[in-house]
């Protein structure tokens, strides 16, 4: 895509997009093929936003998902009506989760089939109860998860209209009513399985498990709904992949994407508004009956002009990695190529993941810094040049949990070497090799390895406070002031079709989608 796509002579249209991230090619894609005029405003050189795949690595012909990287959230019904040519793989294994019993190396390993699951299950606890209880929880979420999903779609729900629909009062009072905390507390009493399940209310989300606010809640609530199964996929190709098929899917259907052109303010009247955008050029002005803004609500109220929201926080460490092979593991009962296919958690026992928010909210790194891996490699090998594949290399994958953003502000280098060596040391410890010795060099001799902190999110991408969701996330129900599809402003022709709206957050594109829905309702 050239550095600077530029604008064709009409200035008006019937919607502008502000914002060439998923969410936005999506509402661009299905507003244009509805028949509506469309033009996407990026102020990058590429559009994708965070779901973007690039090859970090100077010389060596691997394309990672830089920032986001698993699909769960993105319905089918999205798929199949812009036509998109994208695709995803399942993981044979769900986790695994490596820890030391009686002085010696074990672990949990989820996946593989019941039979291997339910074993693993009674190896590491010694009996069958944990596993018992363990299907007997995600059953439940299961159940709302066939319920709640295909409502992502719809317009909002009240409270009561969902609450009905779940129609389980004990799964309703679990996920919506009482910290998450008290569910696992009662349900398992492995320090370890309680540890794996809290995880999922955790990504990007920093909290306890009985915080008070239950946004730890939501988090889960929508780790656990993806697809109507809560499984987590592998984007073939990379989430770029994703991306690109949205903007082709856009284009296919007369949208323009212009990239090169930020937009610095919206006029609006209510009924029509006009966009300054700047591009290095200069500047100049669009206008359209529409806007959808796919960006933070707090860009939204700098655009406007109007009070923005309270600041949001990222908690998160990204690392991106390749290999020259998958390192050994103490565990010698379990095979890195399974232990590496799903999700590989470290340091995230029930009372670990308690210090490290304990010690983070006190302003300290946490001394066992909890974090989990996944290899894309494994499972998707496209995104490696074929030679790369047949010397065994592979992507390795580490989302890091309870970094608050505060934690870097005093010197955010500093703060991010300190931080990623703790979490490596913490990885070390469950190999029977160094990592640093699997570690493949890029073309200057460099370790292929690269970390991103909340502060690097919101400078390389503008996610306020690096916060991977824009804000906290909110219940999939209306409330006052969510508007009919949880993406209305103040300005009657203003939508927020970005992370932040209600039912946003993850690679899903359902912000996107119910903008488009806002939009095509008024019948203008």
């Amino acid at each position: 895509m050239p550095a600077h796509e530029g604008l064709p002579g009409s200035r008006t249209y019937d919607a502008i997009i502000v914002g060439g991230g998923h969410n936005g090619l999506v509402a661009a894609a299905y507003l244009a093929r509805s028949g509506r005029s469309v033009l996407v405003l990026e102020r990058l050189d590429r559009t994708g936003g965070a779901a973007v795949s690039t090859r970090p690595f100077a010389g060596v012909d691997a394309r990672l998902s830089r920032y986001s990287y698993l699909v769960s959230l993105l319905p089918r019904k999205i798929v199949r009506d812009l036509g998109l040519d994208f695709r995803v793989r399942t993981r044979n294994v769900s986790s695994y989760t490596p820890v030391e019993r009686d002085g010696r190396a074990t672990g949990l390993l989820v996946g593989g089939g019941e039979r291997r699951t339910r074993e693993a299950f009674a190896r590491l606890t010694g009996s069958e109860s944990e596993y018992a209880a363990w299907r007997r929880f995600y059953a439940m979420t299961g159940e709302v998860a066939k319920r709640v999903f295909p409502t992502l779609t719809d317009p909002l729900p009240s409270r009561e209209e969902l609450r009905s629909r779940v129609a389980d009062e004990e799964a309703w009072r679990t996920l919506f009513e009482e910290p998450i905390g008290v569910a696992i507390e009662e349900r398992f009493a492995d320090d370890l399985v309680r540890g794996v399940v809290l995880t999922d209310a955790l990504i990007g989300t920093f909290a306890d498990a009985h915080d008070a606010s239950l946004k730890q809640n939501r988090c889960f609530l929508y780790h656990v709904i993806g697809g109507g199964t809560g499984a987590w996929d592998v984007p073939v190709g990379g989430m770029g992949a994703l991306t690109d098929a949205l903007a082709a899917a856009a284009r296919g259907a007369g949208a323009v994407i212009a990239t090169g052109h930020e937009a610095v303010r919206i006029d609006t009247d209510g009924r029509t508004a006009e966009i300054t955008y700047r591009t290095a050029d200069g500047e100049g002005v669009a206008a359209a009956r529409h806007v959808l803004v796919n960006a933070s609500p707090q860009d939204l109220a700098a655009l406007t002009g109007d009070t923005p929201p309270a600041p949001a926080e990222g908690a998160q460490l990204k690392v991106n990695m390749l290999l020259k092979r998958l390192p050994r593991l103490r565990d010698g009962a379990v095979d890195p190529r399974e232990a590496f296919a799903g999700t590989f958690h470290i340091a995230e026992g029930y009372e670990q993941l308690a210090a490290a928010h304990a010690q983070a909210a006190a302003g300290e790194l946490p001394a066992a810094p909890p974090s989990e891996i996944y290899c894309h490699s494994l499972t998707d090998p496209t995104i490696l040049a074929p030679d790369l594949v047949e010397k065994g290399y592979h992507t390795l994958t580490l989302f890091g949990l309870h970094t608050p953003a505060r934690l870097f502000a005093r010197d955010n280098d500093a703060v991010r070497e300190e931080l990623l060596k703790s979490t490596l040391a913490q990885l070390d410890a469950q190999l029977a090799e160094p990592l640093a010795d699997c570690l493949a060099t890029d073309a200057d001799g460099r370790p292929c390895i690269e970390a991103k902190t909340p502060l690097d999110l919101e400078h390389d991408l503008r996610l306020p406070g690096g916060n991977i969701f824009h804000r906290e996330l909110a219940w999939p129900y209306a409330q006052e002031g969510t508007g009919r599809w949880g993406v209305e402003t103040p300005h009657a022709n203003v939508l927020l079709c970005g992370a932040g709206a209600v039912r946003g957050g993850g690679v899903s594109g359902v912000p996107g989608h119910n903008a488009a829905m806002a939009v095509l309702a008024e019948g203008t």
